[in-house]
C-alpha cells in the first residue's frame, strides 16, 4: 500500500508539471498569434499586452523547472520516468525562448507602425507566424500523445518554415538595395521574420524531446538547415 501510494503521488506530481508546461505552451501560442496580429493591424496596445505577458511565461518556466528539480531530488526517478522529467524541463526552456521571440516581435510594432510597410511583407509574416504557430501546437500535441511519427513529420515541416523565411529575406534585401529609405523598416521586418523562424526551430526541439522520451535517443542532428542568411544579417536575440 505504501509503495502504491508513492507511485501514485509521483504520477500526480509529474502530471501537474506537464499540465503547467502545456498551459505555458498555450500562452506562448497566443503570444505569437497576438504579436503577429498586432504587427499587421498596428495595434500597439495588443503589442504591449504581449510584452507584459511574457513575464508570466518566464515565471511559469521557473516554476516548472523548480517542480521538476524537486521531483528528481525527492523521488529519484529512473528510466522512462526520468526521461519524462528531463524532457519536460527541456520543453519548458523551448517555450520560454519562444515567448521571448513573440515579445521581440511585439516590441517592433510601434516602430513599424510609423515606418510603413514594404509591399505585402507584413501579410507574409502573418502567414509565416500562423504556420509556425500550428507547428508549435502540433509539437505539444505530439508530446502529450507520445507520438514519434507525428513528431518526425513536424520536424520535416521546418524545411517549409525555413523556405518561407528565405523568401522573405530575399525580398526584403532586394527592396533595401533598391531604395535606401526601406532599410530601417526592412531591418526590423527581417528580425521579425528571423524570430518567427527561430520559433519553428524550437518547435522541432520539442519534437526531438518527444522522440527522446519514447525511444531513449535523440534524433541524429544531420538535418540540413534551410536558413543560410545569418552570415548576411546576424541573428537578433534580444
Amino acid at each position: 500500500m505504501i509503495s502504491q501510494h508513492i507511485v501514485t503521488s509521483f504520477d500526480n506530481e509529474l502530471e501537474a508539471i506537464q499540465a503547467k508546461v502545456m498551459k505555458m505552451g498555450g500562452l506562448v501560442e497566443a503570444a505569437l498569434r497576438d504579436s503577429a496580429h498586432a504587427l499587421e493591424t498596428h495595434d500597439t496596445e495588443l503589442a504591449e499586452k504581449v510584452r507584459k505577458g511574457d513575464r508570466v511565461i518566464d515565471e511559469m518556466d521557473v516554476s516548472a523547472k523548480s517542480d521538476a528539480a524537486r521531483l528528481i531530488a525527492l523521488r529519484s526517478p529512473t528510466a522512462v520516468d526520468l526521461r519524462v522529467v528531463l524532457a519536460v524541463m527541456e520543453i519548458s526552456s523551448h517555450l520560454e525562448r519562444c515567448g521571448d521571440y513573440a515579445k521581440n516581435i511585439a516590441k517592433r510594432t510601434a516602430v513599424l507602425s510609423q515606418a510603413g510597410e514594404i509591399n505585402d511583407t507584413v501579410r507574409s509574416l502573418r502567414r509565416m507566424a500562423t504556420f509556425v504557430e500550428v507547428m508549435l501546437a502540433d509539437a505539444l500535441d505530439a508530446f502529450i500523445q507520445r507520438n514519434v511519427d507525428m513528431a518526425a513529420e513536424i520536424i520535416e515541416r521546418d524545411h517549409e518554415a525555413d523556405q518561407m523565411y528565405n523568401t522573405l529575406f530575399r525580398s526584403l534585401l532586394t527592396h533595401m538595395m533598391e531604395d535606401h529609405r526601406n532599410i530601417t523598416a526592412g531591418m526590423h521586418l527581417h528580425f521579425i521574420a528571423k524570430n518567427i523562424e527561430r520559433i519553428g526551430d524550437h518547435a522541432t526541439g520539442i519534437c526531438e524531446q518527444t522522440i527522446y522520451l519514447v525511444t531513449g535517443d535523440l534524433p541524429d542532428d544531420d538535418r540540413p538547415k534551410g536558413d543560410r542568411t545569418t552570415q548576411v544579417f546576424p541573428e537578433s536575440d534580444e
